[in-house]
């Protein structure tokens, strides 16, 4: 997978900033004691989700059986996801409901074309490394509007082409085929969080946080992983 030096770099020390600006943020705010309380590993957290993504397919959720004013109470203080997913803003994409979670089990990050601009990576930081998160999933889906925007290149209103710069890289490796260029993007934008920031990158190093890519069918409600 290519893309260019000049934008992993840019991204690099984007994501260098944006550490430096959560960490600060951590330290002030919230206590050494308090971070990472979830007590799956990565392997597991994964397995969590894709667990759930399995009974979002059987229509066999378990979500609702939950005690919503309780899961309301105890994490009214604090929260401790075991996951993190960036997906797209898309409405199609419904992410607690697609992995069968409820309050509190999973940090949601939404922005179109599930992109991994310099606010999303802080946040995702933040994530990771005060929340305690063990999974990151980069998640693409079918049928999605910013990558097929991105394809046709076509004049569009406000600032809404100002996505196109973070998913062009996707087109020019896989061509003008939307499901691959969608999963490209997904693996592009999971390779950038892995890379582009030190918080992320040590925590892989480490074994104690995973970060992949993944394709969801908005027809048959399946999630793979890429």
């Amino acid at each position: 997978m290519s893309f260019s030096r000049r934008r992993l770099l840019g991204a690099t020390l984007a994501g260098a900033a944006a550490s430096v600006i959560v960490g600060a943020t951590a330290e002030l705010a919230v206590p050494t004691a308090a971070m990472a309380q979830s007590t799956k590993t990565p392997a597991e957290a994964l397995q969590a989700l894709m667990d759930g993504n399995q009974r979002f397919i059987d229509r066999k959720l378990t979500f609702y059986e939950e005690d919503l004013a309780i899961l309301q109470q105890n994490t009214a203080e604090k929260q401790e996801p075991f996951a993190s997913v960036l997906s797209c803003a898309d409405s199609r994409v419904p992410v607690e409901l697609i992995f069968d979670q409820s309050i509190g089990h999973v940090f949601v990050n939404r922005v179109a074309g599930n992109i991994a601009t310099s606010e999303i990576i802080a946040s995702i930081e933040y994530g990771a490394a005060v929340l305690g998160t063990k999974v990151i999933v980069v998640l693409g889906h079918g049928n999605c509007g910013a990558v097929q925007a991105t394809i046709d290149g076509k004049a569009v209103p406000g600032q809404i082409s100002s996505l196109y710069r973070y998913i062009r890289p996707a087109i020019n490796e896989a061509g003008a085929d939307l499901k691959a260029a969608t999963a490209a993007n997904a693996k592009i934008q999971a390779q950038l969080l892995r890379e582009s920031s030190p918080v992320l990158a040590g925590l892989v190093k480490d074994g104690k946080l995973s970060v992949v890519a993944a394709f969801f069918d908005v027809e048959s409600g399946k999630v793979t992983l890429l």
